[in-house]
């Protein structure tokens, strides 16, 4: 006798939707955050000339 049962994964309405918790949405919105801000830090470097945090004075 053959198993019959199948394993899905549930159905995901939307992946940009913003949920909490750790859902994949919310891991997705936390990568691309993530990204921003070293970016973010990468160009006041570049502009700046000093170190992010020379920029901000906290060295």
């Amino acid at each position: 006798m053959q198993d019959t049962t199948k394993v899905t994964t549930p159905i995901i309405d939307d992946r940009n939707a913003w949920r909490w918790g750790f859902t994949p949405q919310a891991e997705i919105w936390n990568g691309r955050l993530a990204m921003i801000g070293f970016l973010a830090a990468v160009a006041i470097e570049l502009f700046s000339g000093q170190g992010f945090l020379h920029f901000w004075g906290i060295l």
